[in-house]
């Protein structure tokens, strides 16, 4: 296959815009799937995802669409251009040069300004060149167009409010008598610049339909934020992608991330507006939202509905016009041995061990070469290479610009790492200081740690053979054992965001049949000793005596809300009750705001979400990104039971949050902590100062209840032994919390 005709692109969305049902649609298109295997969100294959409604593993896939030029496509002026490629970049060009310069200016301005940007878009183009006219074979004249674009393309500018049929009959006859095919007439009136379109071709002079086959490889990506880093490695894979947004809804903050993404990698982007069969569909104003944002035209942007099917062959012809193939690099032209693929996922298999999904860059990788990572040096040899149809088809080899996989043989996921580069193992063993990877790889780290304990103490053996196998499938989990004097054993472990923990522990309860109790998500700390150590923590527990502490850092996160204008106010005041720095506010479009800040993890991945989507009706969205840490005034709230610590329940909170979060937690754990014999004091600690208490009486045994008559002072005795008694296991007395104290405080 001609490199010519690939085109790799992804589709970026917010959660639950339609991403998947396109890609249903593309298979359908394509003729990927056969239509009795085909069902709603084919690439999710995880039931979870289909429930959901949600991408969590991104899935690639390789189509091929078969692009047939007609009789009636190449004669038809509104359906087809000829030159579509130089035509787009003119209408742009052209479109760019009337929002610059305006309406009402003299022809010659617009000659002039159409020809600095031909100049800065490449577009290669003469003016003032005489083209020779014929009649029967004969020179009868000359004619002289304002542009002759890259020889193909004739150019007629005007600057008048009407345009009549004149002037395209004028150009027309011209055209019959020279070799030009297209002729564009470019109108700068006082609204807008019109661009007619007139194609010279006699039908008995077209030749037969052609047919080109193109090969388009698609990543179907994740839209939440916590997948933020594997989708910017899809990205780095590709040279386009499509951003679709719900007409609906509307842009959303997590559209905005990902838009950023890729941007950031230079992607061509295809703005695409979904669910226009809606009967709330806000279409025209989501274009605008979306054309600002942009900076292109309404007309750019393409309206489907990928359920229906609407227009969703329009965005496969968008995507071969304007996504640019694959680049050849010097070393593929000189066919030398250099290799170098990007992996942006991966995934096990019991006899084939990590299957890397690569983009190769440069050179080829064959079946049977002996490869290596980067990152991890690690050497394995190219069991199986082949791409994706969705499903894993064996090819001979993997050549400069396609997207497929490379089976390794490795039982080890950590060796393989989404980010990496894989060459050849000669070139990477003999040059390895020399050696250049690509670009962007990073350590995936987690940012959301939680404690994951079994309901019966028997299950850890379960526990721990389930994480095992969730890891060969999610590199980006990471785990490690822990123990509890209230829950036993268990793991802590890590996430990429609060979606990741719901993901991971739903996915044990289903597919291996465990019931878990899991702690209250928390963050990693920077703590920074006096003797200069800087020490990570992930729990309270971990944290060494204040004595020795300089200082406490937490990580910090941008965040970004996009809101309707209407509940700005409600969504100000409910940021003003957490920690935050205000950051700024820009609008997209007449009715949607964008609130910017900076704000503690440690503060968005509690109940901030489901906050934020109480006060605006559900229609505000967020995305954060990490930015690093910052020092802050935090300490140890610890709660003691009957004067014993029960670790599962400190945390470690800002010093002004501390007798709140203390009240709450004394006040919360009185309802839930059964009596004892004797009385129990809660109590809420920071070092040594109590800072809130409650007490639970003591549970009351009638010791006088048998008795039935006599002297006052029998009863008197027993209620004095009892107490007595009552004051002595006070002292000694030990308080054992059943499970279930920790179960109810561990649930919001």
């Amino acid at each position: 296959m001609d490199i010519s005709k690939i085109r790799n692109f992804v589709i970026v969305a917010h959660v639950d815009h339609g991403k998947s049902t396109l890609a249903d649609r593309f298979l359908e298109l394509t003729g990927t799937v056969e239509k009795r295997k085909m069902h709603e969100q084919y690439l999710d294959t995880m039931e979870l995802e289909r429930e959901r409604g949600i991408t969590i593993k991104l899935q690639p896939v390789r189509m091929l669409y078969t692009q047939t030029i007609t009789d009636k496509e190449r004669t038809n002026t509104d359906t087809k251009l000829l030159y579509e490629d130089l035509t787009y970049k003119i209408r742009g060009a052209a479109f760019e040069v009337r929002k610059q310069v305006g309406p009402g200016h003299k022809e010659s301005v617009y000659q002039k300004a159409l020809a600095l940007e031909f100049e800065k878009r490449g577009v290669p183009f003469e003016k003032e060149k005489r083209l020779d006219v014929l009649y029967n074979g004969e020179k009868v004249g000359t004619y002289q167009p304002d542009f002759l674009v890259a020889q193909k393309v004739i150019i007629e500018i005007k600057a008048m409010s009407f345009m009549g049929q004149k002037e395209e009959k004028q150009i027309w006859h011209y055209l019959k008598g020279t070799p030009y095919n297209l002729a564009l007439l470019i109108n700068f009136s006082p609204n807008e610049a019109d661009i007619k379109r007139i194609i010279n071709l006699p039908l008995q002079s077209v030749p037969s339909p052609q047919e080109s086959v193109y090969v388009l490889n698609l990543i179907d990506t994740p839209g939440h934020v916590d997948f933020s880093y594997e989708v910017s490695r899809s990205l780095a894979a590709v040279e386009g992608a499509i951003l679709l947004v719900d007409a609906s809804k509307g842009i959303q903050a997590q559209t905005l991330a990902n838009l950023h993404l890729a941007q950031n990698q230079r992607l061509k982007i295809i703005p695409v507006v979904n669910k226009i069969d809606l009967p709330n569909a806000r279409t025209e104003q989501v274009k605008e939202e979306l054309a600002h944002l942009l900076g292109i035209e309404t007309e750019e942007i393409i309206g489907i509905s990928a359920k229906n099917g609407t227009n969703v062959e329009k965005v496969l012809e968008k995507i071969i016009r304007e996504v640019p193939a694959p680049e050849l690099t010097t070393s593929d032209i000189a066919t030398t041995s250099d290799v170098k693929a990007l992996i942006f996922d991966s995934t096990f298999d019991a006899y084939k061990g990590v299957i890397a999904y690569v983009r190769v860059f440069e050179g080829s990788i064959k079946r049977g070469d002996k490869i290596m990572t980067y990152a991890t040096r690690e050497a394995a040899d190219a069991l199986e290479v082949g791409y994706f149809s969705p499903s894993h088809i064996a090819s001979e080899n993997l050549s400069s610009g396609r997207i497929g996989y490379i089976a390794t043989g490795l039982k080890d996921p950590g060796k393989i790492k989404v980010g990496d580069t894989i060459t050849k193992y000669e070139i990477l063993n003999t040059e390895y200081e020399s050696f250049v990877p690509l670009a962007g790889y990073k350590e995936p780290r987690p940012m959301v740690f939680a404690s994951f304990f079994p309901e019966g103490n028997d299950d850890y053996d379960l526990l721990k053979d389930a994480l095992g196998k969730l890891k060969l499938t999610d590199a980006s989990l990471v785990y490690e054992p822990e123990s509890s004097v209230g829950l036993g054993r268990g793991f802590r472990l890590g996430f990429l965001g609060m979606l990741h923990v719901e993901i991971i522990s739903e996915r044990l309860r289903r597919e291996f049949g465990l019931q878990l109790i899991i702690s209250s998500p928390s963050v990693e700390y920077s703590v920074t000793m006096k003797n200069g150590e800087d020490v990570k923590i992930r729990s309270a527990a971990q944290l060494p005596d204040f004595s020795g502490i300089e200082s406490i850092a937490e990580p910090i996160v941008d965040l970004e809300i996009l809101c309707p204008s209407s509940y700005l106010g409600n969504v100000m005041e409910l940021v003003s009750a957490f920690r935050n720095v205000y950051r700024g506010t820009d609008y997209l479009g007449k009715e949607t705001a964008l609130l910017k800040y900076e704000m503690p993890l440690s503060e968005v991945i509690t109940d901030f979400y489901d906050k934020l989507k109480s006060v605006s009706s559900g229609y505000a969205s967020m995305s954060y990104e990490p930015t690093g840490f910052r020092k802050g005034d935090l300490i140890r709230l610890d709660i003691l039971i009957a004067g014993d610590i029960v670790e599962p329940f400190s945390k470690i909170i800002p010093r002004e949050k501390a007798y709140y979060e203390g009240r709450a937690s004394v006040t919360k754990l009185k309802e839930v902590v059964p009596p004892q014999w004797f009385e129990i004091a809660i109590q809420a600690v920071i070092g040594g100062k109590v800072i809130a208490r409650e007490s639970i009486r003591a549970r009351r045994k009638d010791v006088t209840g048998y008795l039935y008559g006599g002297d006052v002072t029998r009863k008197m005795k027993l209620l004095e032994k009892q107490k007595k008694g009552k004051k002595k296991m006070k002292a000694t007395g030990k308080v054992n919390l059943p499970q279930e104290v920790f179960l109810k405080m561990l649930k919001r």
